[in-house]
């Protein structure tokens, strides 16, 4: 790294992730995600050998003091001859206009040029996260959305349906197409399927199920599936049996009354029902490959955070841990990300846990913690992995 800042990666990661970059227009040429499901309103930059999804369409990101230089720096800047051919030329990365760190941007992924036969673009079906990871919202809809009294406040998953960018629901054959494609011209090496919750019992477990046996049959990636945990825990040996290697259950947000005003509709399955719902997981798909985000910044103290992780640690349930992002459009819009020192207090002392337990981001099979571009956890965990050793 070429920072010029007195810390460590981890902390200028962070600081980079809860501030936010502020592109010019010159700069808009760059893959970037805005609306819908997953990390939106990002933009994917390679930092330091680290791929991190930084926000770039919030208030937080118009207000930030990193932006990009205006020139692209030329191939004598670049230290790796293989970047050239996977990302697009450097930039330097500046704050308040001082020189920080040369960074890289994923390209426009091979894929995003196809269609399918009835005209459906790829893009509109998977979309490239980070650099290798591909990812799909296979049910564009949701019960919790549709309704404004049990939405979650933070969410965004019918804009991009309603931009006309996705279409509402991925057939196993579509995604099979695409999954197979993303492999053989862009090395895609993991894939996430979240799912906005039907009506049923199975709360998406089922759709789950169908788009993984989908892809398994053409193409041999990891697979993560994610949804709200399913009535019935036959579900979780259904979906591991239909292909998918690990399981996302969301938390988001752990004090009860937060869960209430935050995300009233799935308060309604009760955090009883999650920690159940978590250790019968584990007993299917094995310590770590159980994963569930939550959302710093919204309110729960770092002690709460603190504590909940280790309890899940502790489970084998990998907490994947990230800044809130508030994203335009959503009831949270107006509401400050957290700061980096809040992140740090709450990322370092998570990252050794971990790493004690063996239970790293690394040994996780697919998806956002086996990504980690949503976090600087992961980079938490190599110096705490450092200093243990």
């Amino acid at each position: 790294m070429t920072t010029q800042l007195k810390m460590k990666a981890s902390q200028f990661l962070t600081e980079l992730q809860t501030k936010g970059l502020r592109l010019t227009s010159l700069d808009q040429e760059h893959v970037s995600r805005r609306g819908g499901a997953g990390p939106s309103d990002h933009q994917a930059i390679t930092v330091d050998g680290t791929t991190l999804m930084v926000p770039i369409y919030t208030q937080t990101a118009w207000a930030s003091p990193f932006t990009l230089s205006n020139e692209e720096m030329s191939d004598e800047g670049i230290h790796n001859a293989d970047d050239t051919a996977q990302n697009k030329p450097f930039s330097q990365l500046l704050s308040n206009s001082i020189p920080l760190a040369d960074v890289t941007f994923a390209k426009d992924p091979e894929f995003y040029k196809l269609s399918t036969a009835d005209g459906i673009p790829y893009s509109h079906i998977a979309t490239l996260h980070s650099t290798d990871v591909l990812a799909t919202t296979v049910l564009q809809t949701c019960i919790r959305y549709e309704s404004r009294r049990k939405a979650c406040q933070f969410c965004s998953i019918g804009q991009s349906l309603r931009a006309g960018r996705t279409i509402a629901h991925k057939t196993p054959e579509q995604l099979a197409e695409v999954a197979k494609a993303a492999v053989e011209l862009d090395g895609i090496k993991h894939i996430v399927m979240t799912t906005g919750t039907p009506a049923g019992a199975d709360r998406g477990a089922k759709v789950m199920c169908e788009s993984a046996k989908g892809i398994k049959a053409v193409v041999d990636v990891p697979i993560q599936g994610q949804c709200e945990p399913p009535k019935d825990p036959i579900w979780y040996q259904r979906m591991k049996d239909a292909g998918i290697d690990s399981l996302g259950m969301h938390l988001e947000v752990i004090t009860p009354e937060l869960r209430k005003t935050i995300t009233p509709g799935k308060s309604e399955v009760s955090l009883d029902e999650y920690f159940q719902a978590f250790e019968d997981a584990v007993a299917v798909f094995g310590r770590g490959q159980v994963s569930t985000y939550i959302l710093a910044g919204l309110g729960d103290t770092e002690e709460t955070i603190i504590d909940t992780c280790r309890k899940l640690v502790a489970m084998g349930v990998y907490p994947f841990v990230v800044p809130f992002v508030p994203i335009s459009g959503t009831p949270l819009e107006d509401r400050p990300a957290p700061t980096a020192s809040f992140m740090e207090a709450v990322l370092r002392p998570l990252a050794q846990e971990l790493v004690n337990l063996h239970m790293t981001s690394d040994k996780v099979k697919a998806g956002c913690a086996r990504c980690g571009a949503c976090s600087s956890l992961s980079r938490f965990e190599k110096e705490a992995a450092d200093v243990t050793v």
